[in-house]
């Protein structure tokens, strides 16, 4: 739990430290192809089976490094890995960006859009557009993912990059060369083959595909400008939401998870350098309550404790509660089931 709870607090002022559940299933499925069981790849994540069917939920960012790591543990951290991670990311699974993206009026109007909201394509690396002359040149920067999860990221990204544009247009962008900040690895050669890379330089400080600029200028074969509107809009609300969440909101859930247990209104204002009347307001503004994230994060660790082998009453007493029988009365409000029905079911599912 302090592991992730690190890897969150740092990324606490980042939008990407939101993501959509459906890219930590994504990757699930592919642990699972790698011969991984569920309970594997989903360990120390606070997630659980269940959590990848629910379509509206929106996990951290290091929920999913946790995943990652997971499978590089298990499957061994070998170049190629991120590629074939990629590779099973396909349009459909991006939702709203996937049609707006669809609908742009030219192949640099995607490629700008796709840049504007990567955050939504399952990416881990900013997208950077720069003219140079007859080229473009489209940097990918990692950022502040971790320095083991930044080869699997990296390649992970240049197959979607590759996978979604084959799946936007019936041809493929020209890429003539790819520097690459990773050192020479023969997978890529092969890989370099499939994804239509001209020349790949290795060991660069940065990595940038090199693009013909008169290929951005093609049409789109689906050009729909109303449709680009209304989804990149809808884009738009997304990543304003997960901003929003992420300000205050996201800090006392910070500070809940690094608890590990109940702790009240006043200790968390304590912590935060504001009254506890500030503290209600400011969470007001945000949409939300000390009492609904205070919810969140208790479930969040009750379901982890419980899936990992814990006892019910020993995760009543570290999550605070006076009783084993409160304990399970709040558990089956939130679950619909007891404590003992939701251990027993992951243990039959794993």
């Amino acid at each position: 739990m302090a592991r992730r709870c690190a890897i969150i607090s740092r990324m606490l002022d980042d939008s990407w430290c939101v993501r959509s559940i459906h890219s930590a299933a994504t990757l699930v499925d592919f642990a699972v192809s790698r011969s991984m069981t569920v309970a594997a790849a989903l360990a120390e994540t606070g997630l659980t089976a269940a959590d990848l069917e629910d379509t509206d939920r929106e996990i951290e960012v290091g929920q999913e490094f946790r995943i990652i790591e997971n499978i590089l543990d298990t499957t061994g951290d070998e170049p190629g890995m991120g590629l074939l991670a990629g590779f099973s990311v396909h349009l459909p699974m991006l939702g709203p960006l996937g049609i707006a993206l669809g609908s742009c009026a030219t192949v640099r109007e995607m490629a700008e859009l796709w840049a504007r909201y990567a955050e939504l394509s399952f990416a881990y690396c900013r997208v950077d557009i720069a003219d140079a002359g007859d080229r473009v040149l489209v940097g990918l920067e990692p950022g502040a993912l971790p320095e083991r999860l930044r080869r699997f990221a990296l390649e992970h990204d240049l197959a979607v990059l590759r996978t979604v544009q084959r799946e936007l247009l019936n041809w493929d962008v020209l890429v003539h060369r790819l520097e690459v900040a990773l050192p020479y690895a023969s997978v890529y050669e092969a890989v370099g083959v499939l994804l239509g890379i001209a020349a790949i330089d290795f060991d660069r400080p940065a990595s940038t595909l090199f693009l013909d600029a008169a290929d951005l200028q093609r049409p789109m074969p689906q050009a729909n400008s109303i449709l680009r509107r209304q989804y990149e809009r809808q884009c738009a609300d997304i990543v304003e939401r997960r901003r929003a969440r992420i300000g205050l909101a996201g800090r006392v859930r910070a500070l809940l998870l690094r608890r590990d247990r109940g702790v009240d209104q006043a200790t968390v204002a304590a912590d935060l350098h504001m009254s506890v009347r500030t503290l209600r307001r400011r969470l007001a503004q945000e949409g939300t309550s000390f009492r609904e994230l205070s919810g969140e994060t208790t479930v969040l660790l009750a379901e982890e404790l419980l899936a990992t082998g814990y006892t019910v009453d020993a995760v009543a007493a570290r999550l605070g509660y006076t009783s084993v029988s409160a304990f399970a009365t709040a558990f089956r409000d939130w679950k619909g089931q007891t404590p003992g029905q939701f251990a027993q079911s992951r243990r039959r599912h794993y």
